[in-house]
């Protein structure tokens, strides 16, 4: 079976008019994204991990090159609704329930009440929230607010989900509880997934492709095919197999950082 392009860069180039001068955050980018694929994208800060994403959410505009995503500019994939964002931050009206949080994209985009209520029992369920939807943002832990904050971006059914950093500002151990249950989220979804962090082990638990970024202007250093299999449990990272491919994210970063422009 032919894998089928979901997002696809040629030679994109992007660089901020600034009072300092031009900043280029991203040069020369050339990356296509399968559908159903699990990509993250690692790098030092203000790498353009962030800008490619918002690049491809049509929040940001290239300066050179292109870029499509299912097939049509990213405008269009907007104005479809193809994707759904995560941000790092849960986002959530604190004056608004879990339910209204969620319910609020479907709201705007004028979907009858009846299937507004059984998108928003569906996506709990799969975030595994069932049971708190009438409870408010401050009721919930920072965990369950960013759980809360997919199931919104899962409410409209897009087909890609474009996650920045969503894990980065919490604990070790929640974070671990939310990487199993995005696994999980993804297999039951088949969504294809844009995810940025500045974590190795969670690059590589997560993802079928790590893309390595290096420092400003953002290019691609690297992109590493993920040998592990789909089914991953936690100890899978004490593996050989899995310490491998964190060496060659590890080294790839560090060539990033050699890159003479």
């Amino acid at each position: 079976m032919v894998s089928q392009p979901v997002i696809r860069a040629e030679n994109l180039d992007l660089t901020f008019q600034t009072n300092d001068g031009p900043v280029h955050a991203l040069k020369g980018v050339d990356l296509t994204i399968n559908k159903g694929d699990f990509v993250s994208f690692i790098g030092p800060s203000g790498c353009g991990k962030t800008t490619f994403l918002r690049v491809v959410a049509a929040l940001e505009h290239p300066t050179g090159g292109s870029i499509s995503v299912a097939g049509m500019s990213p405008d269009e994939a907007r104005r479809k609704r193809m994707y759904g964002y995560v941000f790092q931050a849960a986002g959530l009206y604190p004056w608004r329930t879990i339910r209204g949080n969620i319910k609020l994209p479907l709201e705007i985009m004028g979907m009858p009440r009846d299937e507004q209520e059984e998108r928003v029992e569906r996506v709990l369920a799969l975030v595994d929230l069932k049971g708190f939807g009438k409870k408010y943002p401050w009721q919930l832990s920072g965990g369950m607010q960013q759980r809360a904050s997919i199931a919104r971006a899962l409410a409209f059914d897009a087909e890609i989900l474009l996650m920045d950093e969503p894990f980065g500002a919490l604990d070790e151990i929640v974070r671990d509880h939310l990487n199993e249950q995005l696994l999980k989220l993804w297999a039951a979804t088949d969504k294809t997934i844009g995810f940025v962090t500045h974590s190795i082990p969670e690059a590589v638990y997560l993802s079928t492709r790590i893309v390595v970024m290096s420092p400003r202007p953002g290019r691609i250093t690297d992109v590493i095919e993920n040998p592990l299999p789909r089914e991953r449990p936690l100890d899978i990272r004490d593996t050989p197999e899995f310490l491998e491919v964190a060496h060659r994210v590890r080294e790839g970063l560090r060539a990033g950082h050699a890159y003479d422009d």
